[in-house]
């Protein structure tokens, strides 16, 4: 973590010094401008990560997890109807909330389906989102959902 600010915080200084600089020869309404501003007016949240050593120093990790999604909510314009693709968007949610942890969603969905058929309550319905599935299907416990868990009992 020091050795990240000893070499990032005189760099990252720099550029916000020369963004200041270069916005003032600028255009107001160019492209660059907005850019520059965007970037001044979030300064404190794009220096954060020169003290925790937490936040990664791109956005690449975000981006790969958000492109299925982005693709499709494009494959979503094709369902023929808003229903259709509401529940396609919903579906797909799912489908990668799975996969965010760490479930085979075939083995989730299968199970998710069956388990609704045989009806499963609708109080406990919590218990089957992929982050509980995942979490019973390896200790063989309820999902703890906090303070309300205990209202169904």
């Amino acid at each position: 973590m020091a050795e990240r600010r000893a070499r990032n915080r005189p760099l990252v200084q720099d550029l916000f010094a020369w963004f200041e600089a270069t916005l003032a020869r600028l255009p107001a309404r160019s492209t660059m401008a907005e850019a520059i501003r965007y970037a001044l007016n979030h300064r404190e949240g794009l220096l954060r990560f020169l003290e925790d050593g937490r936040i990664e120093l791109d956005t690449n990790s975000v981006e790969r997890a958000a492109k299925p999604v982005a693709l499709s909510r494009k494959n979503a314009i094709f369902a023929g109807c808003d229903e259709g693709a509401e529940a396609w968007a919903a579906i797909a949610s799912l489908i990668e909330t799975c996969k965010l942890n760490g479930v085979d969603p075939q083995r989730y969905l299968t199970d998710l389906l069956t388990r609704l058929l045989e009806g499963w309550p609708r109080s406990r319905i919590d218990d089957l989102m992929p982050w509980c599935w995942a979490k019973a299907a390896r200790h063989d416990a309820p999902c703890d959902r906090g303070p309300q868990s205990n209202a169904d009992a």
